[in-house]
Order: structure tokens, then C-alpha cells, then sequence
């Protein structure tokens, strides 16, 4: 079949034949998307306004402070504070009003003013929660996921071998599982979508046998009684199982050029 931009980086996750081809799509965009935004995308007007209104989150931050590139960072934060100021500012004075009319209320009943008061307050908290709640490296991430979603199911209905790979391969994590079944009843007609669903579990419980036995094998080789005998496939079970149950987040990289 005929490739396009979009069914290249799909094919080449394939064939690294790892646990999960997507959480290698989803960890080489997350990687493309930090660099973009340490370098000089930081400084293009349009980016500024976006990362200004929603910034990033911890685990984003943290992965920004983890690499050589302090002034990216801190010119990302320098506006981000100055417009998250701006935002608390006018939370707090609305806070502080609020707090004074509920201050004002009856004791042991509220009235209409201390009611509207109290529920000013939970708006602002819920205000203040908001501007620490959003991440807009995470947005992207998810964007271009969903793209890769419906990529994905392109290839397996129209290239035989991207469908018979698949089939053959170790499956995917738990919550691209979990993604692939939703986006199955978009992609594929009643019928097909019944029939890929009983080949992703059974593919899915497959491989969790194949986890299970080789978590067990290392558990079993801490006993002495087990310590002569070969280390079988067991010894990175601790990290190719936690990133099998929650997508991958520890251990070797899953695009082994990164």
C-alpha cells in the first residue's frame, strides 16, 4: 500500500517488535515535544500565549529540569508566572470578597448572601486548581495520539502485513488497550470491530500469561533453592510489567535510539 507521513512513524513503532508499539509512538512524541519547547519554538509568539495560559505539569517540568537546558526553562516560566499571577490576582480578590460575606453569615444557617458566598469560594478553589491543572505538552501528546490511533486502524484494515504483524506481535499496554477498543467502534464496521476486539484480548491475555510466568520466575529465583538455575527472560520483568499494567514510564526506553 502507499505510505504517508502519518503511517510511517506506525509502521517503524511495529517494527521495533516491542510490548507495546504504542507507548513507543506516544514516548518519541513526548521526546520531540520537550525539545520543541526548550528550543526555539519558545520564543515564537504563538507557542509563548500557549504555554503562558497552560503551562506544564510536574511530571513535564520535572523531564524539562532533568536535562541541560536551564534558560529554555526558565524563559518558559518567566511569562507562565507572570500571566499565572495575573489569573491568582483576580481569583484572590474574589476570594477574599467571598470570605467576608461568609464570614458575615448567621451561625448555624446560611443565608442567600452567605450561600452565593460560599459558593464563590468553591468557583475560585476551583479556579485555582484549573491554572495548575493544565499542561499543554500533555494536550499535544494526546492530539497526535488519537491521530496515531486511527492510523493504527488504517494500516490493519488495508495492509495485510501491518495486520498479520500485529496479530503476531506482544500486544500493547493495558491503557492502549483500553484505547484501541474505543477507537475500534470508530474505525471499523460492527462486524470488524467485533472480530479485532476477539483478537486484541486474546493477544492481551497471551502476553499477561507471558508476564505473569516471568514475574513469578524472578519472585522464584530470590529463593535459594532456585538460584543455580538460569534467570530465563525474568530479569527485567519488574519494569516490562509495570509498564505492560500502566503504559511505559520506567526502564529501557521503548525507541531503543533514544
Amino acid at each position: 500500500m502507499k505510505y504517508h507521513i502519518d503511517t510511517i512513524p506506525v509502521w517503524d513503532a511495529m517494527k521495533l517488535d516491542g510490548e507495546c508499539l504504542l507507548c513507543a509512538l506516544e514516548r518519541k512524541t513526548e521526546l520531540g515535544e520537550a525539545d520543541r519547547y526548550l528550543g526555539a519554538s519558545v520564543m515564537e509568539p504563538d507557542t509563548r500565549i500557549q504555554v503562558n495560559e497552560k503551562g506544564f505539569c510536574r511530571k513535564h517540568h520535572a523531564m524539562f529540569y532533568s536535562v541541560s537546558n536551564r534558560l529554555g526553562h526558565a524563559l518558559m516560566l518567566e511569562s507562565h508566572l507572570a500571566r499565572t499571577r495575573e489569573r491568582m490576582k483576580k481569583a484572590a480578590d474574589a476570594l477574599e470578597r467571598a470570605a467576608d460575606n461568609y464570614a458575615k453569615a448567621p451561625l448555624g444557617k446560611l443565608t442567600r448572601n452567605g450561600q452565593n458566598a460560599l459558593q464563590e469560594m468553591q468557583k475560585q478553589s476551583q479556579a485555582l486548581s484549573d491554572m495548575a491543572g493544565t499542561c499543554i505538552m500533555c494536550e499535544t501528546i494526546r492530539e497526535n495520539m488519537e491521530r496515531y490511533l486511527h492510523t493504527f486502524f488504517h494500516l490493519y484494515k488495508n495492509d495485510t502485513e501491518f495486520r498479520n504483524h500485529f496479530d503476531a506481535s506482544m500486544g500493547v499496554c493495558l491503557p492502549h488497550t483500553a484505547d484501541l477498543v474505543r477507537v475500534a467502534t470508530e474505525e471499523l464496521s460492527a462486524k470488524e470491530a467485533a472480530e479485532f476486539i476477539r483478537t486484541l484480548m486474546r493477544l492481551e491475555e497471551k502476553n499477561m500469561d507471558r508476564m505473569q510466568e516471568d514475574i513469578s520466575w524472578f519472585i522464584r529465583k530470590f529463593d535459594y533453592r532456585f538460584q543455580n538455575e538460569p534467570w530465563k527472560n525474568s530479569q527485567d520483568a519488574v519494569p516490562r510489567t509495570v509498564n505492560k499494567l500502566r503504559g511505559w514510564c520506567v526502564g529501557d526506553e521503548p525507541n531503543p535510539e533514544e
